[in-house]
């Protein structure tokens, strides 16, 4: 394998390893590049367990690691593999067999390596140019996804090593002997994920990225957080409950049923007003972070849409709105619609391709989560 070969495959599967929640930094990748150096890069079982066991610390990320794995290297899972299969190194670290790896097809390093550089350039690909097959990838990857969650402190308070006394628990224990403080109880605030809210555009002009920015939804709905999704068209939909089947294919079909009016127009003000008068202020969008997935084009009243923004802009959190069209050289919101919107806009991102919805994810997880998409984009 030569010098390139290993920084495409890593740059891939780090990135999709990170999306889907794990978390894989600078350090864990060094580990991994390092035991893969002491193994055949070329044998796709040396491949995976050299990654499974430098970059899974928690039972929870095995699944998202065989997602991750099968999105960046193709293939389904097989039958595990036996010990004897396997580099003696690995074998004799590696859980039992019945914790399998997915096998990707043809076997061989050369098509590993591939695979990895594919799905490499389809990350940074415009989703609106992807042929029939590379948007089947395209939904692998994205059923990779993670979103979690900001946290933000509740006012519930937790017991904690250090920060404010807890008076009531240290007093309370200091019944149990005579009186005397033995050791000083701590609190602190719980923390619990922040409120999504995802309106999604599924109007005309975005007929070409309405799948996958669903596809994106769906695994935002799949995380800790609290998700809800809406879509946009010529009338206001919420979509959360067809949203939460499990597998994506039957969540995208029980969208299509609830939702009468894709590739429609739009009228963003009039359907922002409608949001913000049904649910929004009723709590939806107090302190949530909301996410617009559109790009911009009005086809109602623009000052409307402006006033509807900000009046949701002193409701949440944070707006965010990510524009498929923001990436293209020389863009300019000069819609009338995007225009009036953008005052009143916290972030404005792109949303055109898998890496600028990995840098979205990072916005919506906080800044702890972007210094780390951010430090590995």
């Amino acid at each position: 394998m030569s010098d390139a070969d290993p920084l495409v495959a890593l740059s891939a599967f780090g990135a999709v390893l990170r999306a889907a929640g794990v978390a894989a930094d600078a350090g864990r990748i060094a580990s991994f590049t390092e035991a893969l150096s002491l193994l055949d890069a070329s044998r796709p079982a040396d491949v995976y367990w050299a990654g499974r066991l430098t970059l899974c610390s928690d039972p929870d990320d095995l699944p998202r690691y065989d997602a991750a794995f099968a999105a960046v290297f193709g293939g389904q899972p097989v039958a595990a593999l036996e010990p004897a299969d396997l580099d003696p190194v690995v074998a004799a670290s590696s859980p039992a067999a019945t914790d399998g790896p997915p096998a990707p097809p043809g076997g061989d390093g050369e098509r590993l390596r591939a695979a990895a550089s594919s799905r490499e350039v389809l990350r940074i690909r415009d989703i609106a140019t992807l042929s029939a097959q590379e948007r089947a990838q395209l939904a692998r990857l994205l059923a990779a996804f993670s979103l979690p969650g900001e946290l933000r402190p509740s006012r519930r308070q937790k017991q904690a090593q250090r920060g404010p006394i807890d008076r009531r628990r240290t007093i309370r224990a200091a019944t149990r002997t005579g009186g005397e403080v033995m050791a000083l109880h701590h609190r602190r605030p719980h923390q619990r994920p922040r409120r999504v809210v995802l309106l999604v555009d599924i109007s005309g002009s975005m007929a070409a990225y309405a799948d996958a920015l669903l596809r994106f939804a769906h695994a935002a709905r799949r995380a800790s957080a609290p998700v809800e999704v809406f879509t946009l068209g010529t009338r206001l939909t919420r979509v959360t409950r067809e949203l939460s089947h499990r597998d994506p294919e039957v969540a995208l079909r029980a969208v299509s049923v609830a939702v009468p009016d894709w590739s429609g127009g739009t009228r963003l003000g009039v359907l922002v007003r409608s949001f913000l008068d049904i649910w929004g202020q009723r709590g939806l969008a107090r302190g949530a972070i909301v996410v617009v997935l559109s790009d911009g084009w009005e086809r109602g009243d623009p000052q409307l849409l402006g006033e509807q923004m900000a009046r949701l802009h002193r409701l949440a959190h944070r707006v965010i709105w990510a524009n498929p069209l923001r990436a293209r050289p020389g863009y300019e919101p000069l819609a009338a619609g995007m225009a009036a919107a953008l005052p009143n806009v916290d972030d404005f991102v792109a949303g055109h391709s898998i890496e600028a919805l990995e840098r979205l994810a990072g916005l919506i997880a906080g800044p702890a989560r972007r210094q780390l998409v951010a430090a590995h984009a």
